[in-house]
């Protein structure tokens, strides 16, 4: 795809997608389409920073019933850098707390001439839920422990941006594997474009079942760390858990975190990928995660890019030779 962007006068007809809700569904050839979409607006707007007028009209809602920061804004940075408007909806505070439904809510904020809808909900299934009562687009944010596509796709973005082509490199997710959506969204997306994916953290949070899939499952980051290309480090999830899964932060650390000495015995260009937020100490020390490999300010700001990928191929203009929408 061209990265001049005023030559793309319409999505393209490869895409045929009116929702994004999950990566698992999609093709390898949708994702790069989305990865290089992605490059493009980056390019376009001089890495995030200048405005476009690509949604001018177009109206974007963010529907939010979890707590979230980075992907709310990044959500509405990315829609006001394309020219669109932004309305924020927050579950505090509104007539859901008088009794109306869920889909009522939405439906009755759809009916105000919105385009999209970008989602988050504790519940899994939720954004899929809406797509089948909605005649606008759905964009999910992150339903549950099920799939955050958006922060699988700038996870990729960030990690194609460095080393190019994803075929046979080697991707651990380190951590809270059981309750996270990103490695779900990662898992997906990683294994269509080519990539080995290791799951690695204590077994309470690793199930076995993984390998059925095509991922190794690891419990020991010592022993995989020689092989790996990039690193994700994934927060634990301390307001999932029903029980702690290990007996004591020190002791997850002392196994898990990625530190100085581990770095040290690692490949020479490791990568080091953490969806925010870190927790430093924990999941990995305050000078790893500002080492020259860390891509984690790098991935808020292709968390920009990532999003204003996805709504203008959802909401932009389409030929009417485009082909149906999903």
């Amino acid at each position: 795809m061209s990265s001049s962007l005023p030559q793309q006068k319409v999505v393209p007809s490869a895409w045929t997608h009116r929702h994004l809700l999950d990566l698992k569904r999609l093709t390898s050839d949708e994702i790069k389409l989305l990865l290089d979409t992605t490059a493009m607006f980056k390019e376009a707007t001089d890495g995030c920073r200048r405005k476009l007028s690509v949604l001018s009209g177009a109206t974007i809602a963010n529907l939010f019933f979890e707590s979230s920061t980075r992907t709310r804004t990044s959500f509405s940075l990315a829609a006001r850098r394309l020219g669109a408007d932004v309305v924020d909806f927050s579950a505090v505070g509104s007539s859901l707390s008088k009794g109306e439904s869920f889909i009522d809510t939405a439906k009755n904020i759809e009916a105000m001439g919105i385009d999209a809808v970008v989602v988050r909900h504790q519940t899994p299934g939720t954004p899929h839920l809406l797509s089948q009562h909605l005649n606008v687009g759905v964009i999910n944010a992150g339903d549950g422990p099920h799939e955050h596509p958006t922060q699988g796709l700038l996870d990729i973005f960030s990690i194609r941006e460095r080393l190019g082509d994803l075929k046979g490199i080697t991707v651990a997710m380190v951590g809270d594997i059981a309750h996270s959506r990103t490695a779900r969204s990662n898992f997906w997306g990683l294994t269509k474009l080519g990539a080995k994916v290791i799951f690695c953290g204590p077994p309470t949070l690793v199930s076995p079942r993984w390998a059925e899939l095509g991922a190794e499952v690891s419990h020991d980051l010592d022993a995989i760390l020689p092989r790996c290309d990039c690193l994700n480090l994934l927060r634990i999830q301390f307001e999932r858990q029903s029980t702690r899964p290990f007996p004591s932060v020190r002791e997850y650390a002392h196994l898990y975190a990625m530190n100085k000495q581990r770095l040290a015995g690692a490949k020479k260009d490791l990568l080091i990928l953490a969806p925010g937020p870190i927790n430093r100490g924990v999941e990995v020390t305050a000078d790893v995660a500002d080492c020259p490999q860390s891509l984690i300010l790098n991935q808020v700001t292709n968390g920009i890019a990532v999003r204003m990928a996805v709504l203008w191929l959802t909401c932009g203009p389409r030929s009417h030779s485009s082909g149906k929408t999903l």
